[in-house]
């Protein structure tokens, strides 16, 4: 059995440990409430964008563009948002997997454009090719920056440096709920309707300019409202699971405190007695 002191010292360790990671999860608590806002604010219009692209797709039915299409290049374009820190669960991890664990996927075929140096480290070692890393995205989403990686992004892809484009972020649904999200960005294809969706009248939908100038106008837009829209909805992500991590390390302190001043009482009573049966013996002897 430890001694009291090795135990009061181990105690007091924990009880250090646990004030860091409350503080922590009070600052977590904070950046959440900014970052669900900015997420709640924004999806609205994100939303409506993707919804507005995928019913000019259905409605327009065969049309051949070139970001319609697959690229001739094998290669594929992945953005992989994580955060720069850690201390947040599987958070990171769980994006990393998303990648690394496709089973349809050849390491030789990608081509990483990491956000957020935890996701930069972990596939780096894993000897996958990494482009552009752009940490201080995360910290601070701003449209601009997600509109400048887009246009790289588009860039290549016209030029057939790539074939597709795939973004890997965690969604945010609600405080404890965030989703490790695969998404393609290009090409471009229109979600199928419910087989139980009845079909619905739709107005016959023309474009002025033509449909392959208005694509070329939206689709840049598109790309760059989706990953911006992932940049805000991985940072509440990230808060959220930083949060609930930091509170279930507070509440396993507080449980091995408590078992540790169980064990200290314990060794303290132990103590107590064989001394008092010395005091006893020792009486005893010169009686």
């Amino acid at each position: 059995m430890a001694s009291m002191r090795d135990i009061k010292r181990r105690k007091s360790s924990i009880q250090g440990t646990q004030q860091i990671t409350k503080a922590m999860k009070l600052v977590s608590t904070v950046k959440l409430q900014r970052a669900r806002s900015n997420a709640e604010r924004s999806k609205s219009y994100f939303s409506c964008m993707y919804e507005t692209v995928n019913s000019i797709l259905k409605r327009v039915g065969h049309i051949e563009h070139k970001y319609l299409v697959p690229g001739e290049s094998q290669k594929k374009a992945v953005i992989v948002i994580t955060s720069n820190r850690g201390l947040a669960g599987g958070y990171n991890s769980n994006v990393v997997k998303l990648v690394t664990r496709h089973p349809e996927w050849k390491k030789e075929d990608l081509v990483i454009y990491p956000i957020g140096s935890k996701g930069h480290d972990a596939l780096a070692r894993n000897g996958y090719d990494i482009r552009e890393c752009q940490n201080d995205i995360v910290d601070a989403p701003a449209y601009v920056d997600a509109m400048a990686l887009s246009k790289r992004l588009l860039q290549s892809f016209a030029d057939g440096e790539i074939g597709e484009i795939y973004l890997a972020y965690t969604a945010f649904k609600n405080t404890v709920s965030h989703v490790p999200t695969l998404l393609r960005l290009l090409p471009i294809s229109c979600e199928a309707s419910e087989p139980e969706e009845a079909p619905k009248a739709e107005a016959i939908m023309n474009f002025e300019p033509e449909d392959v100038e208005a694509l070329d106008l939206i689709v840049p837009k598109y790309i760059t409202s989706l990953v911006y829209g992932a940049l805000v909805e991985a940072v509440a992500s990230e808060n959220g699971a930083r949060m609930q991590a930091m509170d279930n390390a507070t509440s396993n302190a507080e449980d091995m405190i408590s078992d540790l001043s169980l064990k200290y009482n314990r060794a303290r009573q132990g103590s107590i007695t064989q001394e008092l049966t010395e005091i006893i013996a020792g009486a005893e002897a010169l009686g």
